[in-house]
């Protein structure tokens, strides 16, 4: 559903935000830019971990699809157009 997909998204930009606040941050402390990375790496697996599988809370608003139509109506329609004729040049 459409917003379960908003949802999903919008969940791993915050995630993705923060960890590379929070990596930046303590990278510019520690005065280590591996950290930064290492931070912002996990924020990606931990938002790829809550996002990525289809979790229940993401599936609250199904959509609604049409009914299925029989075969037989598509054949019935074929068979009743008239072929159509081509204009000679």
């Amino acid at each position: 559903d459409y917003k379960g997909q908003k949802l999903a998204e919008q969940i791993f930009q915050g995630i993705i935000l923060v960890s590379a606040v929070i990596g930046f941050i303590y990278g510019y402390i520690t005065e280590q830019f591996g950290w930064t990375v290492y931070i912002v790496m996990a924020g990606f697996a931990l938002s790829c971990l809550l996002t990525l599988p289809p979790w229940p809370m993401y599936r609250r608003n199904p959509l609604k699809w049409l009914p299925v139509q029989e075969s037989g109506t598509e054949e019935k329609k074929t068979a009743d157009r008239k072929p159509k004729r081509h204009a000679k040049s």
